[in-house]
């Protein structure tokens, strides 16, 4: 499912009412879960318009200031992610809270994010199925362990998603409202944070390579093809990777360690074509050291026989 930064138009009533469901099916249901800490956080992010929540007294009809902080959020340096398969994000962070907050209340729940752009309008986020799970380390503070999951199948992201995506993590103690029919947004304290970390989120990488003939004559040419893939985020298949540069090298038999020949660019389609001259057996491979949307891969290398 998509949860796109539009939905912070909502009002916070609106957002809160429109995920009202009981804790029990919520517990059981990650779609639901996730679209209502997406509301919420987005309601009380948009009443804000800052970065750091500012306090209310729940008078004005938004969440009211939730007394927590977060810092020490850890998360690694890249994920790639492909056309259809789920990917799961570990995370781990600490989270400070006033003596007013009791983390250990059913009605209270906090949750890592991913945010696209801009943390004050992001153009995506991306948030885990289930709430982190937290150890207290002192009476004010704890030690979080969550994930962020991702769903390419299901319309999670865009092409234009790839790249670095900014961490934050979020707070949010119901107060009994999450199960009400009728649920009073100004009784739902909220904290968020966002600038907690980076990471790079990229489109998956598929590289091929295929030397002919085989076997070949010293001294004559061999034409080495292939092409460079990435993941489509909007089709659900891999697509050529157009004007980039790729590196043919080659392993003599018996060695460990690739040479490179030559750098050419992939066409339009991504398709890649060369030409050198047979000289020994070995193996022939084409490499790509990626950019920031799309890892670098390295395609299986195929053996020649140089008669």
């Amino acid at each position: 499912m998509r949860i796109r930064a539009t939905a912070a138009a909502v009002s916070g009533a609106l957002a809160l009412s429109a995920f009202a469901v009981p804790a029990a099916q919520a517990a059981d249901a990650a779609p639901s879960h996730r679209a209502a800490v997406a509301k919420v956080l987005q309601s009380a992010h948009a009443t804000s318009g800052k970065q750091a929540f500012t306090a209310r007294t729940g008078t004005d009809g938004a969440p009211y200031d939730l007394n927590v902080t977060f810092s020490n959020f850890k998360i690694g340096k890249a994920y790639k992610v492909g056309t259809t398969a789920h990917v799961s994000v570990p995370v781990s962070y600490t989270l400070t809270h006033g003596a007013d907050v009791d983390i250990t209340s059913s009605d209270f729940e906090t949750d890592p994010y991913l945010y696209k752009g801009s943390y004050d309008s992001p153009d995506n986020i991306l948030i885990g199925d289930r709430s982190a799970t937290c150890t207290a380390t002192s009476s004010t503070a704890a030690t979080c362990k969550g994930t962020i999951d991702i769903y390419p199948a299901y319309g999670d992201l865009e092409n234009a998603n790839a790249g670095t995506w900014g961490a934050a993590a979020g707070a949010i103690d119901w107060n009994g409202q999450l199960d009400t029919a009728d649920p009073d947004i100004s009784k739902v304290g909220v904290a968020e944070q966002g600038g907690l970390g980076k990471t790079l989120i990229q489109r998956n990488s598929t590289l091929t390579t295929d030397a002919s003939p085989e076997p070949v004559t010293k001294g004559k040419t061999l034409t080495v093809k292939g092409k460079l893939s990435r993941a489509n985020w909007e089709t659900n298949k891999y697509a050529g990777y157009s004007g980039q540069s790729v590196k043919l090298q080659f392993r003599k038999k018996g060695s460990s360690t690739y040479t490179t020949l030559k750098t050419i660019k992939t066409d339009t389609y991504g398709n890649l074509k060369t030409t050198v001259t047979a000289s020994t057996d070995g193996y022939f491979r084409y490499s790509f050291a990626g950019t920031t949307t799309t890892p670098a891969v390295n395609a299986a290398g195929d053996f020649v026989d140089v008669k």
